[in-house]
């Protein structure tokens, strides 16, 4: 027996819908971060701009290093971009120095800014990353990972406005990072190790429907004797 055209035509396309739905689950995002997002201020030093450190720049040096060592770069490439390095002030700088030697994610330096989506998949940002004032996280039916374990805080108190629909968001903080979670005027602190008073803090402001949110801490330092 002859399967009905309709059920033929869904089976044909089971796989063509998933991604135009998470094509427009993300302009959904994208909109909605948009239509929530407070200006800037105008003197708010953007991630290229920001000063390197001489970790920032080890960093970099390892990764010409490699490229030298397994043919990406020619000796005189390496030693033109090492004098580029050492030379060099900003964070923007030194990341164009590795820009066409590895791939986006796998880039010693990330200052890309965006909002994290994840729209029926996992997105995660993490490494050395500059993370802004104010982060804006969406996961729908999908997991968004942001470890903050080797990142560059811009503030001391940083705010992740995350939308969560079926969805998850999960938080790595090192040592003396305080994690707090506010929804509908109620502040819950995520964290248990103790911080110390002043110490940098996220705000997690959560707007969610069946939306989970994690954190995960270093293991706790065993007290001497």
């Amino acid at each position: 027996m002859r399967a009905p055209d309709i059920v033929r035509s869904v089976n044909e396309r089971a796989g063509s819908w998933l991604p135009k739905l998470q094509e427009v689950g993300e302009r959904l995002a994208e909109e909605w971060v948009t239509a929530r997002r407070q200006p800037a201020p105008s003197d708010a030093p953007q991630p290229h701009e920001l000063r390197a450190s001489d970790a920032d720049r080890e960093r970099i040096a390892q990764v010409l290093q490699d490229a030298h060592a397994d043919g990406r770069l020619s000796l005189e490439e390496l030693e033109e971009r090492l004098g580029v390095l050492y030379s060099s002030r900003t964070l923007g700088e030194l990341a164009a120095l590795t820009a066409d030697l590895l791939p986006a994610e796998e880039q010693p330096l990330n200052l890309d800014g965006r909002p994290v989506s994840a729209i029926f998949k996992k997105e995660q940002r993490g490494g050395r990353w500059v993370v802004p004032a104010e982060v804006a996280v969406t996961a729908m039916f999908g997991t968004t990972k942001l470890d903050f374990r080797d990142a560059i805080l811009q503030n001391r108190r940083i705010v992740i406005n995350a939308t969560l629909v079926f969805g998850g968001l999960e938080i790595h903080v090192p040592e003396g990072l305080e994690v707090i979670r506010v929804a509908k005027d109620k502040t819950v602190r995520l964290t248990k190790q103790p911080t110390e008073p002043g110490g940098p803090v996220l705000e997690v402001r959560t707007t969610n429907f069946a939306g989970e949110v994690k954190v995960k801490e270093p293991p706790r330092r065993k007290r001497r004797r």
